[in-house]
């Protein structure tokens, strides 16, 4: 771990996220891992507004090559529907593609990969030989919290545009604020696949836990279901801070971060 930080030791905060610009001297690869649900792609666009790198989603690719209707998209669809995985090669080749374009060059930001040890293994070797240094965030959420936040989701079929029924419902029910569509729910989003989802976490991607502690990359545990997005943002950034992923900065509320 660096700097005798161990995994788990991050101090909760109460305040909002440090403005952050540059990482100090690193170039970090931050991997945000949780379960399905757990807060990834939330902190992942958040972590990326302050760090200004790159935010690579796995799942947001796939969707992209889903609404293509291209050969990986129509593979993927199949596999996503039934509540199963798609294949470790193909994700490992989207990955390896994009972490090699020229805005990857100041650090990146993954959320939902890796999801296997084989997935892991390919990535950090990936990651060491372009000069990456890898942290994991682990947000720990209870597993009927994912399955309520996850039900309750609906998505604008035209924009794209997420909202929840318990904390961010649209203005008018089933109709998206933007454009007026009508709201659907996400095959992937189905209480029947989700728990399907959340078994094959427990079975494929905990181990990941043990793979990285292994491999001597630093980990982070933060409570990813009692906290706001931008409470858990600043515990996130405390944590980055004081084991010297990234720099400190005043923070947006004019209080400064300690380290």
């Amino acid at each position: 771990m660096r700097d005798g930080f161990a995994a788990g030791a991050a101090r909760p905060l109460n305040r909002l996220p440090a403005k952050i610009t540059s990482p100090i001297s690193v170039k970090p690869a931050i991997i945000l891992f949780g379960s399905p649900g757990s807060g990834k792609g939330t902190q992942a666009k958040s972590l990326r507004q302050h760090l200004k790198i790159p935010h690579i989603s796995t799942g947001d690719m796939l969707r992209a090559h889903i609404e293509a209707g291209d050969h990986v998209g129509n593979q993927a669809r199949a596999l996503l529907k039934s509540g199963k995985l798609v294949p470790d090669d193909l994700v490992n080749e989207l990955v390896e593609i994009r972490i090699a374009e020229p805005d990857c060059r100041s650090g990146i930001i993954l959320d939902g990969y890796p999801r296997t040890v084989n997935q892991a293994a390919v990535l950090l070797k990936l990651l060491g030989r372009d000069g990456f240094q890898t942290v994991v965030v682990h947000l720990i959420v209870d597993c009927e919290i994912i399955v309520a936040r996850l039900s309750g989701r609906r998505q604008c079929p035209v924009c794209g545009t997420l909202y929840s029924l318990s904390t961010h419902p649209p203005k008018v029910a089933g109709v998206c604020d933007l454009d007026g569509a009508t709201l659907v729910t996400r095959d992937d989003d189905r209480e029947s696949v989700i728990r399907e989802r959340l078994d094959q976490y427990k079975m494929q991607t905990r181990p990941l836990l043990n793979h990285f502690r292994d491999a001597g990359v630093s980990i982070f545990e933060i409570n990813g279901g009692s906290a706001s997005p931008e409470e858990i943002t600043g515990q996130i950034c405390d944590s980055l801070i004081f084991s010297g992923f990234i720099a400190r900065q005043e923070s947006i509320s004019g209080a400064s971060v300690s380290k």
